[in-house]
């Protein structure tokens, strides 16, 4: 059994079972919090909590990937935990929400990334999440006032990529993520390209590869942090085959797809799509729970 975090009694699932969260409770080798989800029929939840909990310091690993109808729900379970004794409560949220908008981009929009933050705070002891969209944000701790520690994805998508894919070109979708994709390409001993890309809107985005001759006998990469509605995606994929390249693989961290997502990036031309378990979706064949466990094995 691997050696369990010291200050650490227990674990909790929410939901009470999911790939990602059940890899990390066998690696970390800690108990499991039993509990109970009661739906009213006015849909209030309530939730009897069947473990003695008293005293005990406990993690929280939540999927947040659809917040929305979901963290009311955890907010509770965290505080039902906190009355029942728990004398800390920390949230693994390796797909952190909500840090998309962190300016006001219009008149009379909110910062919801900074609102987010102010109510996980005010229900947990520590986060720790998995390479968060830090765009305008140096750190977390600018919006979040609990502790909280970073995982990055890099050395579990290189291993993944030099394993799988011998003959890769990395492409980074745009010179943004260039600093990011040279790591993971660094890592992998492969080489890496970044597109250019002009964005007219959230459906019309255009890139380009600056040397496509380069990279006709190597299999494309496409690796982004999010993938999310897959509009850059289904642009690069296009403009890669366009270009003669081998069919691309697409690979993200975290795979938030809207809804026509993976079918519209298949259908540009992407031979595959593979991201972390960060999300539990189909394509989440890149599994994080080891990472997270040394980090958590490393904190304390």
């Amino acid at each position: 059994m691997s050696k369990q975090p010291s200050a650490i009694d227990r674990v909790v699932m929410f939901p009470s079972h999911w790939p990602l969260a059940d890899a990390l409770v066998r690696s970390l080798g800690l108990p499991v919090v039993d509990y109970t989800h009661h739906r009213f029929p006015d849909r209030e939840s309530m939730f009897r909590i069947n473990t003695d909990v008293s005293g005990a310091r406990l993690l929280l690993i939540a999927d947040l990937h659809d917040p929305d109808p979901h963290f009311l729900q955890l907010a509770l379970l965290s505080e039902t935990l906190r009355d029942l004794g728990a004398t800390s409560v920390g949230l693994i949220a390796p797909y952190l929400p909500y840090m998309r908008q962190d300016k006001r981009f219009n008149t009379g929009e909110g910062i919801s990334s900074r609102y987010f933050a102010r109510m996980v705070s005010a229900h947990f002891d520590s986060l720790l999440t998995v390479d968060p969209h830090l765009h305008r944000y140096h750190a977390l701790s600018e919006i979040y006032s609990i502790p909280n520690q970073l995982v990055h994805a890099a050395a579990t998508l290189a291993a993944w990529i030099a394993k799988s894919v011998p003959d890769a070109v990395l492409i980074g979708p745009d010179q943004e993520s260039e600093q990011w994709v040279s790591d993971v390409a660094q890592r992998a001993d492969v080489p890496y390209e970044t597109l250019t890309k002009q964005r007219h809107g959230d459906e019309d985005v255009q890139v380009s590869l600056p040397h496509p001759e380069r990279w006709q006998q190597h299999t494309p990469v496409l690796v982004d942090d999010i993938i999310s509605s897959g509009r850059t995606m289904m642009a690069a994929v296009s403009h890669l085959r366009e270009a003669g390249l081998a069919a691309p693989l697409c690979v993200g961290v975290h795979g938030v797809f809207a809804p026509d997502a993976i079918a519209g990036i298949l259908k540009a031309g992407a031979k595959e799509i593979v991201t972390t378990n960060t999300v539990p979706v189909e394509t989440g064949r890149i599994d994080m729970s080891g990472a997270i466990a040394s980090a958590l094995r490393s904190s304390v």
